[in-house]
């Protein structure tokens, strides 16, 4: 999916559990078939994940960024009723893999690509019952770090005209340069509240059409309150969608800048992974026709 993706095979996992974790050496290695695009991830028996960066970092950087991963997995675990994975341990490079890992807790449930429940009232509001607790909890006094999506809207810009010039042949780029032009005049009023980060339909767990677990949590933090409302449009039809907005008391704007920040990340998704993962692209393409389909 990326031009600096490092290769990464059950036998090599197998290799470094065995030389680093031996009490694991005898637990079975599965690759897990994944839409995901940071992370290539691998069960260990039963109860165990090991997930590998699949973008190459200079190891000191990746192990910064494991370790913070790993905090800010534990601060949420300890907020989420719905279960989440628990940081285990960190690995170090070894048999042909460059870079830090992760070892992690596994969760059952089916992703909610594959088993999409985005007509489930029920869900929706499950969605909310992971949400507010999030916004509830005490920042500490942090504030958005500034990379990534969750603080200014108009930062984007320079990315958003790449996304455009690649979408021309995709997308109908006039008329969503025009959506970006009033998204990206959205005030931002409300402060900084403690949000999942990355709330996508492949880190939603269900089971029996119920929230049945979050994964990818290390990215909990402080960002705009509107962040994690990309999960209504990224995966909820409208009905439901009016039940999240509904639970969680989401005013106009607050509403509005959820849209914008799932078009910002859907219009990434679409010309990005066209051909390296069908699943991302097809999922930025139904994200933008809720958001087309809508009303403002």
């Amino acid at each position: 999916m990326h031009d600096d993706q490092v290769r990464i095979t059950e036998e090599t996992v197998a290799a470094l559990v065995g030389t680093q974790f031996p009490k694991w050496s005898a637990k079975t290695v599965r690759r897990v078939p994944s839409t995901g695009t940071v992370n290539a991830v691998f069960r260990l028996g039963n109860d165990l994940v090991a997930r590998f960066p699949l973008r190459l970092t200079e190891p000191l950087e990746a192990r910064t960024v494991l370790e913070r991963e790993a905090l800010a997995a534990a601060e949420l675990a300890q907020l989420s009723r719905f279960p989440v994975p628990r940081p285990v341990a960190l690995g170090e490079p070894g048999a042909g893999y460059p870079m830090p890992w992760s070892v992690q807790t596994w969760l059952p449930g089916t992703v909610a690509f594959e088993n999409a429940p985005g007509g489930s009232d029920v869900f929706a509001a499950d969605l909310a019952s992971f949400i507010g607790p999030l916004r509830e909890a005490d920042t500490g006094g942090r504030l958005f770090d500034g990379e990534g999506r969750g603080g200014v809207l108009t930062r984007h810009d320079i990315w958003m005209e790449t996304c455009f010039e690649e979408s021309g042949a995709l997308l109908d780029v006039p008329r969503l340069r025009g959506m970006w032009s009033r998204f990206r005049e959205l005030p931002r009023r409300a402060p900084d509240v403690m949000s999942h980060g990355d709330l996508t339909p492949g880190n939603v767990l269900v089971a029996d059409d119920r929230l049945a677990g979050v994964l990818d949590t290390g990215g909990f933090g402080p960002a705009d309150p509107a962040l994690d409302l990309v999960i209504a449009w990224h995966l909820l039809e409208q009905g439901p969608r009016d039940v999240l907005r509904r639970e969680l008391g989401c005013d106009d704007l607050e509403w509005e800048r959820g849209r914008a920040w799932a078009f910002q990340q859907a219009m990434g998704l679409v010309w990005y992974y066209l051909d390296t993962n069908p699943v991302m692209s097809a999922m930025g393409r139904r994200t933008l026709d809720r958001l087309l389909e809508a009303p403002r």
